[in-house]
């Protein structure tokens, strides 16, 4: 799927999964992949990425600075399924991380408010005829009312909810064990992929530890 971005987001991990032998990956020489057809949005995400493994002691190189042509896009076939492999073992890489859009979609919320009977702090809504008991008792208003109302108003509000998935892979592992970790997270309206991707990347990295 194509990771792009259009349009204050938030950034929450659904699922998040580790193997044991996460804290021993240190050796390791990692790819960092961001699957997206803009460039931007892929070098922004990798170079994020990378800059907070750097931070925790991991070798990491974005697939943008060191294959700027590949199209990480592609679907892959049996053929170039070969040909990333030797790629990968040419240039000494044992490590990917892998990050995909997985769902895009658009939710529509309606809020409701008003609708209702409402007073005021005292001094500020309710008359000064309120501050005595006798003074109020007297005043026509102290009787049988429902004081105001509030007319009721609905708004129709529409966000874009991004699902994200960023897989760990270490390629020293048996094919069926290569899996190392797995984060899903949901991004709700992100303004860009710069705005979100330092929650994004931090949120995920909280996840592995």
């Amino acid at each position: 799927s194509i990771l792009t971005f259009q349009s204050c987001s938030t950034v929450k991990v659904l699922d998040s999964w580790k193997s044991d032998n996460v804290s021993d990956l240190k050796n390791r020489n990692f790819l960092v992949v961001a699957r997206s057809a803009n460039d931007q949005t892929r070098l922004v995400f990798e170079n994020e990425i990378i800059k907070q493994m750097e931070s925790n002691g991991y070798r990491v190189t974005s697939s943008f600075a060191k294959f700027g042509n590949m199209n990480p896009n592609e679907k892959p076939s049996e053929s170039n399924k070969g040909m990333i492999k030797k790629m990968l073992e040419s240039e000494g890489f044992d490590g990917v991380v892998l990050t995909v859009l997985k769902d895009l979609k658009e939710e529509t919320r309606l809020q409701k408010e008003g609708g209702y009977y409402a007073g005021g702090n005292y001094y500020g809504y309710y008359p000064r005829y309120y501050g005595g008991f006798y003074g109020y008792y007297r005043h026509p208003m102290s009787m049988t009312t429902l004081g105001n109302y509030v007319p009721e108003t609905i708004t129709t509000s529409t966000s874009k909810v991004y699902v994200l998935e960023t897989t760990v892979y270490d390629l020293k592992a048996p094919e069926n064990k290569q899996l190392i970790a797995i984060v899903t997270s949901k991004i709700e309206d992100p303004e860009s992929a710069s705005a979100v991707a330092k929650s994004y990347v931090s949120k995920v990295s909280a996840s592995l530890k």
